[in-house]
């Protein structure tokens, strides 16, 4: 059986039958995790181990695991600082700043191997304009040079760690006021203006990016449609002009941003019909039944090879990767990076 297009998220820390019925369809090929499917390592393994063992080739299994605000899995994972730390160790130091961005996304990717997790959805390429609250400090810096050395180096890590990395939120969720998540998220910049967003996307898509996730943030200057839903964005300018040639992932189409375009599966198709390979419907169970049955006899062998080239390989189990010299000195280097808390002085 083949990995279909529809990536769903689960209730609780197990799953249930309907759950196991959902993921034996041929419409799905992946899962997603949240913190509430997350108790401690050993039953974040067995529930991993479970999803893959349903299917053969297994599911794929992901998460937003960026570090700061957007970590899905704290202690005893490592619980990485934002982005926007490396950012201001750039300012100091660049050398330095790309050396560590390079431990966070091994430290990052090689745990979440440890238990089996084959993605994670990291990282954000996304400017920080100052105007897009929902970046903020997620983002490495403001400069685009900065972002594209940072980014860059922290999917090295990642891929020395065994993963592949997913650069987000293309084109770029930096210049919209709105939270895609909650509202309609417009960016009302024209193509020339976004030259420096779509830096970081050349340089990764020119070492050999596999992954890229799509925002729900329409540029009406462009295309009324949100990029997740834009034909021009996806196949015009992601694989024609930019050259990609890796897996197109949308953002959760359970998202405001997307909400106003049609029912769930509406969405799901008309994002599979504008270019993805995978498409993210989360925390919206009542809504999958009705998208597995939409997508019934959808096949789309190109994106399927595509989806296959995401699950990297195997590395080291979590108790075996703590005890390794390699996982102490990225430790070192996350504790490194964290500032001391500013004093309180009396008086």
């Amino acid at each position: 059986m083949s990995l279909g297009p529809l990536m769903i998220s689960l209730k609780a820390k197990s799953l249930d039958d309907e759950e196991r019925g959902w993921l034996a369809s041929r419409a799905v090929g992946g899962v997603i995790l949240f913190t509430r499917n997350f108790a401690d390592p050993p039953q974040l393994e067995q529930l991993v181990a479970e999803i893959h063992s349903l299917r053969s080739p297994p599911l794929l299994v992901a998460v937003d695991h960026e570090g700061g605000r957007v970590q899905r899995f704290r202690a005893p994972f490592v619980e990485l600082p934002p982005m926007r730390t490396l950012g201001h160790r750039y300012d100091l130091d660049p050398r330095s700043a790309r050396k560590a961005a390079v431990e966070l996304g091994w430290l990052m990717a090689a745990e979440l191997k440890g238990v089996g997790i084959d993605l994670s959805f990291a990282p954000v390429v996304d400017l920080d304009l100052g105007l897009a609250e929902v970046i903020g400090d997620r983002a490495f810096h403001a400069e685009a040079e900065a972002v594209a050395e940072l980014a860059g180096a922290f999917a090295d890590g990642m891929q020395a760690a065994g993963m592949v990395p997913t650069a987000k939120h293309f084109p770029s969720h930096a210049g919209a006021r709105a939270d895609s998540h909650t509202d309609l998220a417009v960016d009302r910049r024209g193509y020339d203006e976004l030259f420096d967003d779509l830096l970081p996307y050349r340089r990764l898509i020119a070492g050999g990016l596999h992954s890229v996730m799509i925002g729900h943030v329409a540029f009406p200057r462009l295309d009324e449609l949100p990029a997740s839903l834009s034909h021009w964005w996806i196949e015009t300018e992601l694989r024609r002009e930019l050259g990609f040639a890796g897996a197109v992932i949308s953002d959760d189409m359970n998202m405001a941003g997307a909400a106003a375009y049609g029912t769930p599966a509406e969405r799901v198709r008309r994002a599979l019909e504008a270019g993805c390979d995978l498409v993210l419907l989360c925390n919206c169970p009542g809504a999958v039944p009705e998208v597995i049955e939409a997508l019934e006899g959808y096949s789309d062998p190109a994106a399927q090879l595509r989806l296959m080239r995401l699950r990297g390989r195997a590395g080291p189990d979590l108790a075996t990767l703590r005890a390794s010299l390699r996982w102490r000195a990225a430790k070192a280097a996350v504790g490194g990076l964290v500032e001391p808390p500013a004093l309180e002085l009396e008086g």
